[in-house]
């Protein structure tokens, strides 16, 4: 296994215990309030028809996963899993709230290891999980089996700016961001982590490698805040 995260799953599954209240609310901090227009880049190039099995991984509290159930219908199949029950509960309450739980499974399982037979979905998507799994790599191949011939795999993710300028910014930001989920309330140490890995994850170019690799075609990437993050797409 290459280990694109060399913390432990129990710690990280810890780690999202534990911010699983102010996830929503920090990940609009991160993003410096732009993550939904993230998920809007995504469906621009993501085209989920009606009717459509798709599965999100890593889903957290279910954003995506919500929209691609919105997006499949009624007749879809939409399954959202994650490995973390504290970020499932939060993902179900919303559901309910929406009154989509018919339309929506939630299952825990860890994305390294799928619990679908090859070739079940139509779409996969994957959105701020892939740099807090041990092995990038191995996500990348179990998505590609589970995906359908000619289906959608999509990724949002920290990425590594290239610009000398954009880079220099990025890691002051990356710096104070720390002591920033402090003053919101949330622990400054569980966010040294999660500044961590959006610093040491690969860079836009090396997961489009990675995808490729993986079995993927057709794979492009766009970089988003000037390469902050990155929005990978790829084919079966």
């Amino acid at each position: 296994m290459t280990r694109t995260n060399n913390h432990s799953e129990k710690e990280v599954s810890q780690l999202f215990s534990r911010i699983a209240g102010r996830y929503d609310l920090m990940n609009n901090v991160i993003s410096l309030g732009t993550q939904e227009l993230w998920r809007k880049k995504l469906f621009q190039q993501l085209k989920v028809a009606p009717g459509a099995d798709c599965l999100d991984l890593c889903c957290g509290t279910g954003d995506l996963t919500i929209e691609l159930a919105r997006r499949s219908g009624p007749s879809g199949r939409v399954i959202g899993l994650d490995f973390n029950a504290a970020m499932l509960a939060i993902a179900d309450k919303k559901i309910r709230q929406l009154d989509l739980s018919k339309d929506i499974e939630l299952v825990q399982a860890d994305a390294m290891h799928l619990p679908f037979p090859d070739n079940s979905f139509s779409v996969v998507t994957i959105g701020f999980g892939l740099r807090n799994v041990p092995d990038a790599d191995q996500v990348l191949t179990e998505s590609y089996r589970v995906l359908k011939k000619g289906g959608q795999f999509a990724c949002l993710e920290m990425s590594q700016p290239t610009n000398p300028l954009v880079k220099a910014g990025w890691r002051a930001y990356f710096r104070f961001f720390p002591w920033l989920a402090q003053l919101a309330g949330a622990s400054r140490k569980d966010y040294r982590y999660l500044k961590q890995t959006a610093q040491e994850f690969v860079s836009a170019k090396q997961l489009l490698a990675m995808m490729k690799v993986a079995g993927f075609k057709n794979c492009t990437y766009s970089p988003l805040n000037m390469g902050a993050a990155a929005l990978h797409i790829g084919y079966k």
